[in-house]
């Protein structure tokens, strides 16, 4: 009983904040506007806190405010008490609202890949509700506000829980329609198309473009710069199907229009590239019954989806 009554005397959480602010800009006006109140309002609450605790929190001089060396002792310690605070509360709100099961993906990946299979996780799972956003920022996961994300990349996310989800290649696609009219039947073959362009931010130096691609195979009379340029993979591949030219496309995502035969791949050439598809998640969200379901209802479709990539290249020698 004693140790609990310890825990509880505690400093006000108003004066924690606006020490916490205060700390971070190093200027009670900065810490002021953050926190919608007053610059007098942020000196009182730190004039209680020091009053409180018997020390100096910062050093006033002529260049501006300074930590004092207990100041700074405490604040990574502090700094991580307000991030668990924040993870309880979405912990608490997910609680409450056990229905809700919010995730963030890339464009291109949500609309291409993830959409078209949600339907089926949702009649798994009836009484989970999706909210799904996508959008090229990475969401910061620290805030509680999402519970799931599915990033594409080396796959180092610290802090977070990782699994990995799809590997990725890269290969040669056009509509069947413009094969018929402009065969591509042999790499050199691509002088007499239009090149299409994945110009979406992904930095991953082992992702071929087309000058690249070509040189790779010798091809130096094919000018790999020429042609249009789309910021979202899933752009390159519409237009690809559309007729537009031949695209360099990331094949997980344009798999589902090879499947229905909006696209071929004539020149079965794919490359692998290092990055690949991951699921991310906060250690605590991870307890969430709806996260539960929702990892291992992607991880068993992500492993379905490899098998049937590779039952596929086993039987067309890609």
């Amino acid at each position: 009983m004693e140790r609990n009554a310890e825990r509880r005397r505690l400093p006000p959480l108003n004066a924690l904040r606006a020490f916490e602010a205060a700390a971070r800009h190093l200027n009670f006006s900065r810490a002021a506007d953050e926190l919608s109140v007053t610059p007098g309002a942020v000196s009182q609450q730190i004039q209680n806190l020091e009053d409180y605790v018997g020390a100096a929190l910062f050093k006033r001089t002529p260049k501006g405010l300074l930590l004092t060396d207990a100041a700074q002792t405490a604040l990574p310690a502090l700094r991580e008490a307000f991030d668990r605070l924040a993870e309880a509360a979405s912990m608490l709100t997910a609680a409450v609202d056990g229905r809700r099961l919010t995730l963030t993906a890339a464009p291109s990946f949500a609309a291409k890949w993830l959409v078209p299979r949600l339907g089926k996780f949702e009649a798994q799972h009836p009484q989970v509700d999706v909210w799904l956003s996508a959008g090229l920022e990475l969401v910061d996961l620290s805030t509680g506000e999402v519970d799931v994300a599915i990033r594409y990349g080396a796959g180092r996310y610290p802090g977070l829980e990782v699994r990995r989800l799809i590997g990725e290649t890269v290969i040669p696609v056009i509509s069947p329609e413009l094969a018929a009219t402009t065969p591509l039947n042999d790499p050199a073959d691509l002088a007499n198309h239009v090149l299409l362009h994945d110009g979406s931010p992904d930095p991953d130096d082992s992702c071929p473009d087309w000058t690249m691609w070509l040189a790779a195979r010798g091809l130096r009379g094919i000018e790999g710069a020429r042609g249009p340029r789309f910021n979202q993979s899933s752009l390159v591949i519409e237009a690809a199907v559309n007729g537009r030219g031949v695209a360099l496309a990331k094949r997980t995502l344009a798999q589902a229009d090879l499947d229905a035969g909006r696209l071929i791949a004539p020149l079965q050439i794919a490359t692998a590239v290092d990055f690949a598809y991951y699921v991310v998640h906060p250690k605590a969200k991870g307890r969430l019954p709806q996260v539960k379901a929702f990892i291992n209802w992607i991880t068993a479709e992500a492993e379905a989806h490899e098998a049937a990539l590779q039952a596929i290249d086993n039987g067309a020698g890609i």
